[in-house]
């Protein structure tokens, strides 16, 4: 009897010539960028450095795409990006210590949102592993002790034939639901040594699927179809497995209104009559979904943001689907289901039963109406115009990358999304520096559409190098400064905790006049033209900055009511 398992892909008569016969001038960096290609990887971000070069010289005898940024924070970010929009894992090529500490801040951005990086960096030389004090530059004791709390996976390399299999169990860890970033390190002269190995060729990396417990399912399907004031939270999980389209089958089916979380923007579409677009930080919509008899939550873990900064207090029951297991139930009990979103929606979508409801319509419509008056009564209408001026401008299907700034506030509950994996952020960690980095990210993954990004003036200034390499690439980012003249969310934190704010007011650039010594097109623009000046920017091939200086206010906080 033959087994699957006893199967064995017997190498034709050419695998075997070009295995005998590997070309020459190879070193172990090829054997690095042999399998990312192998793996189906065409772009690579990152930054050299002197420990690393083995790979970077490989570089130039793949036919890998290279992305080259100028801080090692802001290529993690692009990264991030790359991976997001693509769902597939996106390579990032770092050097031995400082650089490779420099990634930290955009791995657990990564981590936090599960974005797919790959990142793989050099090392000291095998004689300095295991804390073996040599003296290299750049070493440290155990440089992956930095990494092991913030990335899925690490995987350290010792000699040329565990690079093919190390990048692969990588590759598949990365893309392994829930996605996030990995960890590969590689000796220096593990890379640089000549590499008689054969050529690596097509790798198989396949992630594992996570699929639900069925008699789980079959319980959740019980209670929501038996419901009668059923909700569902919306996470980022929906966006990233691509249910988007089975949470709107679902949500029909079982009549039930639908509020998407931050990381989970344009999961369900904003206009639709069950829509309850993302008002999470609005007591109003706390008391509707607390008042919920079964909530369903897909790909999200309930936490701080989501919760209305952990004042959501459920009186229903709650179901619970999440593919990381350690935020299963972390913040509320729950009929917990351990899986992936896609394959956890539709198998309720088969298991309910149809529930009809010609209220859930209308109580949605009131509670947005009450969110409406809330805002209306906080003289608001100049934040209120800008977003819908960047709504205007944005063309449909141009996904947007947003910092941590007063604008992406108020974006993450009042900006439409038009669609989903269209909208992001860093609001998985709350880093400084993403928009612009990402953005470029995204628009090397596809330059056919116009890419916005969006940062304040104190975030613009952690990143303001790459307009080089956003001029070098010429990637069609258009990057929209808003100027307040220093840290806006904290100057108003402060002035509400303690009369006055300390540490948040900068000096900054003339970004116009900076842009412009980058090659970069640049403007000034004003609220009352903002649309305008955005439309003719997103429209004009490369890189643009458009400069907004105004002084915007956040919406009055709920939970410390």
């Amino acid at each position: 009897m033959t087994h699957d398992h006893d199967l064995v892909l017997r190498p034709t008569p050419a695998q075997i010539t070009a295995a005998l016969n590997p070309p020459p001038g190879r070193n172990g960096g090829d054997l690095v960028v042999e399998t990312l290609a192998g793996l189906g990887a065409t772009t690579v971000f990152g930054l050299p450095g002197q420990h690393a070069l083995g790979m970077f010289d490989a570089l130039r005898r793949s036919s890998l795409r290279y992305i080259g940024l100028r801080v090692e924070n802001n290529a993690g970010f692009a990264a991030d990006a790359y991976g997001r929009v693509t769902g597939e894992a996106a390579p990032l090529l770092l050097s031995t210590g400082p650089g490779a500490l420099t990634s930290l801040a955009a791995l657990q951005e990564a981590a936090a949102a599960s974005a797919p990086v790959l990142a793989i960096s050099s090392q000291v030389p095998v004689a300095g592993l295991g804390g073996a004090r040599k003296g290299y530059l750049h070493e440290l004791p155990d440089q992956s002790a930095s990494f092991r709390g913030v990335v899925k996976s690490v995987h350290t390399v010792r000699s040329q034939s565990q690079i093919p299999s190390a990048i692969a169990a990588a590759w598949k860890s990365a893309l392994t639901a829930p996605h996030g970033p990995v960890w590969v390190e590689i000796p220096q002269d593990v890379l640089l040594a000549p590499a008689a190995l054969p050529v690596v060729t097509a790798m198989d990396a396949t992630p594992d699927d996570l699929v639900p417990r069925p008699e789980l399912t079959a319980l959740a399907a019980d209670l929501l179809s038996r419901a009668v004031r059923p909700a569902v939270i919306a996470g980022g999980g929906v966006v990233r497995s691509d249910a988007s389209g089975k949470l709107r089958l679902l949500a029909e089916k079982l009549n039930a209104p639908v509020v998407t979380t931050f990381g989970g923007k344009g999961a369900f579409p904003w206009n639709h009559p069950l829509s309850l677009q993302s008002w999470l930080e609005d007591r109003h919509m706390t008391d509707f979904l607390e008042d919920a008899d079964v909530l369903l939550v897909v790909g999200s873990g309930l936490g701080e943001l989501s919760s209305n900064y952990h004042t959501f207090a459920p009186r229903g029951r709650v179901i619970q689907i999440e593919a990381d297991l350690g935020k299963l139930e972390s913040n509320h009990p729950a009929v917990g289901i351990h899986a992936d979103a896609r394959t956890a929606l539709q198998a309720l979508l088969e298991t309910t039963q149809e529930r009809r409801d010609e209220s859930a319509p209308e109580r949605v419509r009131e509670l947005l109406a009450k969110v409406a008056a809330r805002i209306d009564g906080q003289n608001l209408t100049l934040e209120q115009n800008v977003l819908s001026a960047v709504r205007r401008s944005l063309p449909a299907g141009s996904p947007s990358f947003w910092d941590m700034t007063i604008l992406a506030y108020w974006a993450w509950s009042a900006f439409d999304a038009q669609g989903p994996n269209l909208m992001h952020s860093a609001q998985g960690a709350g880093g400084l520096g993403y928009g612009f980095p990402a953005a470029l990210g995204a628009a090397a993954a596809d330059p056919t559409r116009p890419v916005l990004a969006v940062s304040g003036d104190g975030g613009a200034l952690y990143s303001i190098a790459e307009l080089a390499t956003a001029k070098q690439y010429d990637l069609p980012v258009t990057w929209l400064v808003i100027d307040d003249g220093g840290y806006g969310i904290l100057r108003e934190y402060m002035t509400d905790a303690f009369g006055e704010p300390t540490a948040t007011e900068l000096h900054r650039p003339d970004y116009v006049a900076l842009s412009e010594s980058f090659g970069v097109t640049a403007t000034h623009t004003t609220p009352e033209t903002l649309q305008q000046d955005l439309t003719r920017a997103l429209s004009t091939p490369g890189p643009s900055v458009v400069v907004l200086p105004a002084v915007l206010r956040m919406f009055a906080p709920t939970h410390l009511d």
